[in-house]
């Protein structure tokens, strides 16, 4: 009996069997050759870092080659092995990284998500408050390059001040190398402009969480439509008045009371009314007091999502409040066409860095932040506004169809 050998510890030949399926790789395989392995059958294995490893499981063992040999003397029924080189059930995988040995075309998804997105266009609405007189309308017409304020609405330059504040809505379908985007830009004429400015930001509020209500009742619908319409504010531009001295009471209040529903952005209007050394100190001054007054503004920090978001979002929170100006208007300076506003000593260019912050406020806007934007205020202030809703009411009922088709009405 003692020379019998049992198969698991049976004597390895010398040259095992070479697999026929396995040969000197293609100039393109990123793998690289396989060797001889220590299995039994004459099954040759690979070295650690060329086992492929199933999609969740874990990587190549790191004790040597103990467990891999033992996993394949046992006529390969799984590959890979404990770090201590005990050979057990690897069946419980868990997340990790995996060596695919093709193309698969994972990373064509992408392409499948701006196709979708060019078809059907997104929605942006974007709310300016400030008192008359500080360009509202000319510096969105600025940041979008066309007439989408509210002259374009048929409203007159010469429209008395309302004795309230009113809001007022128009939208426009922007299209730009195949991506459309319906534009909503909501006004509110009239903040700021009154003797007594009591309470004159709830108008604001009340439009705010009236688009958040709106979305939510299209939500709780049994039959609701395949895609809502989203009318919900995801930016406040608030308009600071280049005084040159201190915030107002009436810019803290608004914003210490709306921060919380809707990302506001604060900028400096008309930046070109002050020196480049006012500006700054004005900035400094307005940036301090906010932080004082408890006023957060977007991006707030503990919206960061990593080192990344963090280090470019500290440079943008570094350079808020942007001094701006805007223009609508064309003029030729060193024989090009640029947008500016022209003054006895010269032309103050919009999107020149060293005459104004307009360029950094566009790029922030628009080029970087515009879908963080839309998230935060979906994940962020409406989930917040949603929350409270159901929490008040105990659930809303589901609306009938009836009930939708009046509404729309």
């Amino acid at each position: 009996m003692s020379d019998i050998v049992p198969p698991e510890v049976r004597p390895k030949p010398a040259v095992p069997a070479k697999p026929p399926n396995v040969g000197a790789p293609s100039p393109s395989s990123p793998f690289p050759p396989q060797v001889p392995g220590v299995g039994g059958g004459g099954v040759s294995a690979p070295p650690p870092s060329a086992i492929p490893v199933p999609i969740g499981s874990h990587g190549p063992s790191h004790g040597g080659t103990h467990g891999v040999g033992h996993a394949m003397g046992q006529g390969g029924a799984h590959i890979g092995g404990h770090s201590g080189g005990q050979s057990h059930n690897t069946s419980n995988s868990t997340s990790g990284g995996s060596t695919l040995l093709g193309y698969i075309g994972i990373d064509t998804i992408i392409e499948q998500m701006r196709k979708k997105t060019m078809k059907t266009g997104f929605d942006f609405n974007v709310m300016v408050v400030g008192h008359s007189g500080l360009g509202k309308s000319t510096l969105v017409n600025t940041l979008f390059k066309s007439q989408v304020s509210r002259r374009n609405a048929g409203w007159g330059r010469d429209e008395k001040i309302p004795k309230t504040v009113e809001i007022k809505s128009v939208s426009h379908v922007i299209e730009e190398g195949g991506v459309k985007m319906k534009l909503t830009v909501v006004d509110t004429p009239g903040f700021g402009d009154q003797i007594n400015n009591d309470n004159c930001w709830e108008p604001i509020s009340k439009y705010i969480n009236e688009q958040y209500d709106k979305f939510l009742k299209e939500e709780v619908n049994i039959t609701r439509k395949k895609r809502i319409p989203d009318t919900r504010v995801h930016c406040c531009l608030y308009f600071i008045s280049p005084t040159g001295h201190s915030l107002r009471q009436l810019d803290v209040e608004f914003m210490k009371r709306l921060n919380h529903s809707v990302n506001i952005i604060p900028i400096i209007a008309k930046a070109d009314t002050m020196t480049p050394e006012e500006r700054q100190e004005f900035k400094q001054r307005v940036k301090k007091e906010l932080e004082m007054n408890g006023v957060e503004f977007y991006p707030q920090k503990e919206f960061d999502e990593d080192m990344e978001d963090k280090s470019d979002n500290d440079k943008i929170r570094e350079a808020m409040p942007f001094a701006v100006v805007g223009s609508d208007k064309e003029y030729q300076v060193n024989g090009k066409r640029v947008l500016g506003r022209k003054t006895a000593w010269g032309v103050v260019e919009v999107e020149n860095m060293n005459h104004c912050e307009f360029a950094q406020l566009r790029d922030f806007l628009i080029r970087s932040h515009l879908q963080d934007l839309k998230e935060v205020t979906h994940n962020i202030h409406y989930e917040t506004y949603r929350a409270k809703r159901l929490h008040e009411n105990g659930g809303l009922h589901p609306v009938s169809s009836n009930d939708t088709q009046e509404s729309n009405l």
